[in-house]
Parts: structure tokens; sequence; C-alpha cells
């Protein structure tokens, strides 16, 4: 079975965020020496690193779940806890990143090209963090917050120049071993390839990468043979070339129908992956022609290719005839392709600000008395809560009314005992509003207690 693998399913999770210290400087004559509790560390990201390395996402398929460090908890003497270590994950060039629903999050490409895919939760603040005129000893921390959780699907495709097309044992293999260094597995029996290979070639001061993918049979686009796995390493190939075998001993092929079958399984893969390769220049290789019947038959088919507005050579891997003709054909194709690529733009960061007067939040009348919260920022403010703490449950009393969520409810006719949800569906915190409670009074009470909620 062979080591590549060009498709995997990834469960990531980035590290969660170290909770907040609530604590107290207690030294010999020194009774008010105040809140020195230090907050929680950040929990690590989740990263997608190109590395020019990595050739295939086998790791990836042997261990799907990969999680980031959490950050630790503060401690008292105004220690912070320690980040987490980010989990940075190395990637072929041209990996294209999706979620399950088939949304693509980023096409990775170019060596070094990073992603942070998950971030970590942010640290809790420690009571030294939280200290005001207000509350000068506060006797309580903030939580710190979850990672980010995500199923993303990891797709390579094959970063080349050139894609070699052909039927199994057309001599594709061969092909690529004669113009380059690579050295694939060559044998006479179909479906030698099971992996795309990949080889340099030069060609006067033109270098450029082929690919050598795996041979396509009718029906591929489909599932059939190993097409359907492998055509996806073409969609980014500047020029293609067909090769033919001009020596075959199978009834009713020949090098014109096989031209004819690849171009139809092109055109059906290329529509139903949403991709056009009707623009991409076409050369033929008419191989094997060391062969004599091979070269008979090269020489017969070549003028009506060539009618057909196909570039034709006639080529032998075996004994190189043409090969260097083919290489610089190819070079001039490639060399041509790259002078009418756009220039690559600078990667931008797209701000979009919110509008002013926009509010955070938004509060949603269900009926019976009964409504709900929605917006990032109080779900976070929630999340961040150690309710088993009334002085904390009342340090979010004091920063959901100053958002505004008090007023807004009185706005839409909320009365005492109306049931308040913040949160998401799956996993909310219900409140009974009090209008009556002084969400901005002086918290008064031992440390950890308030005595508004009574």
């Amino acid at each position: 079975m062979p080591d590549f693998v060009d498709e995997a399913v990834l469960h990531i999770r980035a590290g969660n965020g170290g909770h907040g210290c609530a604590s107290v400087h207690r030294e010999k004559f020194k009774p008010l020496g105040g809140p020195d509790g230090g907050n929680g560390g950040k929990g690590g990201d989740v990263v997608l690193e190109v590395d020019a390395q990595a050739a295939t996402l086998l790791d990836f398929k042997h261990r799907p779940h990969r999680s980031a460090q959490n950050g630790t908890p503060g401690m008292g003497g105004h220690r912070a806890g320690a980040n987490g270590e980010d989990l940075v994950l190395k990637v072929p060039d041209g990996t294209v990143v999706t979620r399950l629903d088939g949304e693509v999050v980023a096409d990775l490409v170019g060596h070094g090209t990073r992603l942070v895919l998950a971030k970590g939760g942010s640290g809790g603040l420690g009571n030294a963090a939280l200290a005001s005129k207000k509350r000068k000893a506060p006797g309580f921390a903030l939580k710190g917050e979850e990672g980010e959780e995500l199923d993303v699907r990891l797709e390579m495709k094959t970063i080349a120049d050139v894609g070699l097309v052909g039927f199994p044992s057309a001599g594709k293999s061969s092909l690529i071993a004669a113009m380059s260094a690579a050295r694939p597995k060559i044998a006479d029996y179909p479906f030698t390839t099971l992996v795309p290979n990949l080889g340099v070639v030069e060609a006067g001061a033109v270098q450029y990468v082929i690919a050598d993918v795996p041979g396509l049979i009718p029906g591929a686009h489909e599932g059939r043979g190993l097409g359907l796995e492998f055509l996806r390493h073409i969609e980014r190939c500047s020029t293609l070339l067909h090769v033919l075998d001009c020596a075959t001993y199978e009834s009713g092929r020949d090098p014109v129908s096989d031209l004819e079958a690849l171009e139809a399984e092109l055109e059906a893969y290329g529509s139903r992956a949403g991709v056009d390769l009707s623009d991409r220049p076409r050369l033929v290789a008419l191989n094997k022609v060391d062969v004599p019947e091979a070269r008979e038959l090269a020489e017969m088919v070549g003028p009506m290719l060539t009618e057909r507005g196909y570039k034709v050579l006639e080529v032998s891997a075996a004994s190189r005839e043409g090969l260097r003709e083919l290489s610089y054909a190819l070079g001039e194709q490639v060399a041509a392709a790259r002078a009418a690529a756009p220039a690559p733009e600078p990667t931008r960061v797209v701000l979009r600000p919110k509008m002013i007067g926009e509010m955070p939040f938004e509060v949603v009348a269900l009926g019976n008395n009964t409504f709900e919260v929605r917006g990032e920022k109080p779900a976070r403010w929630v999340r961040q809560t150690d309710f088993s703490n009334d002085e904390a449950v009342g340090y979010l009393a004091e920063r959901l009314n100053r958002l505004g969520i008090e007023e807004q409810l009185a706005k839409l006719g909320a009365t005492d005992g109306a049931e308040v949800r913040i949160g998401t569906e799956e996993d909310s915190v219900v409140f009974d509003w009090d209008p009556t409670l002084d969400a901005e009074a002086v918290p008064s009470g031992p440390r950890g207690t308030d005595a508004r909620l009574g």
C-alpha cells in the first residue's frame, strides 16, 4: 500500500484559556495587601503551515484528532499563567482546506504560508486586574474561555506546471523518468502508478515541474479506476500533455480514440468539479515510436491530430527520441503561461468595522414573558463567569446592565420574573429578571458574596 494520501478529515481543538486567580496578598504587618491574583494563560492556536518537505496527508489520515496546549491558571503574587503552545501542523504545498459542508476556508499555496485554523481561548482575568474603586478587593476571578473546535477536510492538489494525461501503461511514468530525475515505479500492467509522481525538467532557461497522474479510463470522473482520486492533481497545471500509446495491443484502441476518450473525461470532470480545463494548452506525445509498427501508426495519425489544432510530437521514452524537442515545446508553453498570469497580489486583511451605533447584542421576545439575548459579547461574558461565586454573578449583572440589556428588556415589556436566556440554544444560561435589583450599587458583604442577590 503506497504511503500517499491526498485527502483527510481533521478534527481539531485549540487550547483552553487558563482561569484567573482570586488571591489576596497576605504578609505580616501588611493587613491591606490587596488583591494579587494573576491572569490565566491563553490557550494555544492550531495553525496550518505549508512545508515544502511535506508530500502527503498520510499523518493526518492516521491521527485525525489534534489538540493544542491549554493555558495554565494564574497564581497569587501577580503571577500570570503560561500561554499554551501553538500546535503547528505541516501540510503540503497546494492543500485546500474546506469545511465538511463544502465551504472553502483557504487554499494554501507557497512555502511558509500559515493559517490559524482554530484560535485558543483567552485566559481569564485575575482579581488584581478586576480591582476598581468600586470593588477594591474582588473575591472572584474570570474563567478562561474554551478554545475553538473545528472539523475540516484537507485536500491536496499537486503544484505542477505540466500534467501528463493518458491511459494506463501509455508510458507516462517512463517519460517522466527519462525527462527528469524522478524514478517512479514502472511495469507493464495497468495502474502501475498509484500515486502522482513529480519531476523537475530544465529546458534552456526554463525550469518547470511535470506531474505523472495515474492513468485514466472511460468513466474515471464517476469513480472508475483511479481517475476520480487523482484528476484533482491536474487542476493547477497550466499545460496538459496527452501521452498516447502507439504500440498498444488492445483491440478497439488507437491514438485518436484514446485522445477523444481522454478529452471526454477531462470535460466531464471539469463540469463535476466546477473547473474549466478547456483553456489549458494541450500537446500530444505519440509514444513508443521505437517500435516499427508504432512509428508507422504515429506517422499516419499525426497529421490528423495536427488538423484538430494539437501540437504533435513523436517520442520514445525507451530510446529517448524526441524528448529534447518535447521538453522545449513544453517549456515554451509554461513560459507563455507564466508571462500571461497576473502578478500575485500582496495579502490583504479586510477590516469590516461595525457601524456607529450598531448594538453589540440583540434581545428577542419569545412570548410568555420569555426573552433571548443574542450576541457574542454577552455570551462570552457568561462563559467567563463562575456561577458558584455570588460576587462573580453580581459582576456579570453589572456588565450586562452597562451594555444596555436591562434597558432593552424594559422596552420590550419584560416584567418581574421574566425568563432571560443568554448563549446558544444548546448551551444557554437562564436568568430570572428582577428589575428592582440595583446593578450599579456598591456590593457589600464578605468576598465572594453579593448582598444584592439575597
